[in-house]
């Protein structure tokens, strides 16, 4: 029941949603779909047993002779992303219920209900064929939803259909190279290839070492692509910025996190010597793209554009933070994908907010808002405090553990990726300084604080900074038992 309810509700009314007509309803189903996402998730995280518990189990076979099945187990790991992706996407419906989008809002709000599906199934499936289904299924609706209702901006001279089809393109690849992986652990064993695609049995094949780089390097690009982290984040920038509201946050605040997720869930479990033995040179890339794009992000006028930038920023210290392979690095990192997760659908939101009241993201454009949005102003502060890591904020657990981790591994990586943090904090700071403070603007005159349905975005995203900063200790609790089952060696994976 559990399954049914997670999985195929968001898939049926999504599919209902595609059809409406009728604004109202669309939004209505989905802030249905969004609430009983949040009511199932409630459900399994509170059970106590749920990791080994047969309710939250599902195994039925499929395609035998292939050795493919409908498998899924909520184990840790995933009750973390389903936290995430639970608290998330009642926000991100909220943000798209301010705009309009006529006779197109079955449309919008059927794609993100359909994501949402396809992104809860990426977090649950435990056979390795179904998880690539729910990968390129969560892909389709996102591209849609971009490519129908994102904006095109002045300096993008290839327009926003070029746009989104890089990413389109990009993340496809990504995900073929996956699927390449998964093919050669089938050829990789004995014939008749009597294989399963169960995860257990995944990680239970005895490969060639070879065999193992290449599938470790297959595997890795696709979630590389998909968090991303440098070199394979050419695609983020321009998308964040060109896709509407509720697309970027998706893309940033649930969707990234896939990339994440599989690093862990498959990557550390089918070939953890290789992972291993590749520690140095994928912290190398993550660190790089941290001070990368970080400088970058200093240089922003465009407020979505700097948020991109940080996004990568704060990805690559997550990746770094998963390669230390100490149980405070992960831990870090775990974690904090549910504080990164919830900060940037705020900042977005605030992003969006400003481009509808003014008409512009650029800061140098905006500034004195603070005395005509005293609201706002507060709320914009309470995640910008967390997003660059102030203690007793949700962002500074899971940045000390990883910056902990990152020191045991190597004092030169620690100083590296703590830049993020220094410079995080010279770039919202400033940001802010731009947005909020400074005269008032004679053309920002009619500027208006926040209404009621804004508030109600905005003040538990503000409150749970604190929730999480102040009362870390149940993800902290579940980041702890991933990091047992994924990395220290034990063999009840999955």
């Amino acid at each position: 029941m559990f399954f049914i309810q997670l999985l195929v509700v968001p898939f049926l009314l999504g599919t209902i949603t595609l059809f409406l007509k009728n604004e109202k309803a669309a939004r209505v189903l989905a802030f249905f779909t969004a609430a009983l996402t949040l009511a199932s998730t409630v459900q399994v995280v509170m059970m106590p047993e749920y990791a080994g518990s047969e309710a939250y189990t599902l195994d039925l076979t499929w395609l035998p002779e292939l050795g493919i099945s409908l498998a899924f187990k909520v184990d840790a790991l995933s009750a973390i992303t389903l936290i995430l992706a639970a608290l998330a996407f009642p926000f991100i419906v909220g943000t798209a219920a301010h705009h309009s989008y006529g006779k197109d809002s079955g449309k919008m709000y059927g794609l993100m209900q359909i994501m949402l599906g396809a992104m809860i199934g990426v977090f649950t499936a435990s056979d390795g064929f179904l998880f690539y289904i729910f990968w390129e299924l969560a892909l389709l609706p996102i591209y849609f939803i971009c490519l129908s209702f994102g904006g095109k901006e002045t300096q993008e001279q290839d327009g926003r259909g070029n746009v989104f089809f890089k990413f389109f393109v990009y993340t496809l690849a990504g995900s073929l190279f996956m699927l390449l992986g998964l093919i050669g652990l089938y050829l990789a064993t004995p014939a008749p290839h009597s294989f399963s695609f169960d995860a257990l049995a995944l990680a239970a094949q005895s490969l060639p070492v070879q065999s193992q780089y290449w599938v470790f390097w297959a595997m890795f690009v696709a979630f590389a692509v998909k968090m991303p982290i440098w070199p394979f984040h050419t695609w983020q920038p321009a998308t964040y910025a060109n896709a509407p509201a509720p697309g970027t946050m998706l893309l940033s605040g649930i969707m990234l996190k896939m990339g994440i997720f599989g690093m862990v869930r498959w990557l550390w479990s089918l070939v953890p010597d290789v992972a291993a033995d590749y520690d140095y040179l994928i912290i190398l890339f993550a660190t790089i793209g941290i001070v990368y794009a970080s400088v970058i992000a200093l240089r922003q006028d465009d407020f979505k554009r700097l948020l991109a930038y940080s996004s990568i920023a704060h990805v690559g210290m997550i990746g770094a933070g998963l390669f230390t392979s100490n149980e405070q690095g992960v831990e870090g990192a775990l974690f904090q994908m549910l504080p990164h997760g919830l900060n940037v659908v705020g900042l977005f939101f605030i992003a969006d907010i400003l481009e509808r009241r003014t008409g512009t993201r650029k800061l140098s454009e905006l500034g004195g808002l603070r005395n005509q949005a005293p609201a706002l102003a507060t709320y914009f502060f309470i995640i910008l405090l967390s997003q660059i890591a102030l203690p007793l904020t949700s962002g500074f657990v899971g940045d000390f553990s990883m910056l902990s981790g990152l020191y045991q591994f190597g004092l030169r990586w620690a100083i590296a990726a703590g830049l993020s943090v220094i410079l995080g904090a010279v770039y919202m700071l400033t940001a802010y300084q731009k947005a909020m403070l400074g005269e008032k603007r004679e053309h920002l005159a009619g500027f208006k604080d926040l209404t009621l349905s804004e508030h109600l975005v905005l003040a538990p995203l503000a409150g749970m900074v604190f929730v999480f900063g102040l009362c870390p200790w149940y993800i902290l609790d579940l980041a702890k038992e991933a990091y047992v089952i994924y990395f220290a060696g034990t063999a009840s994976a999955f």
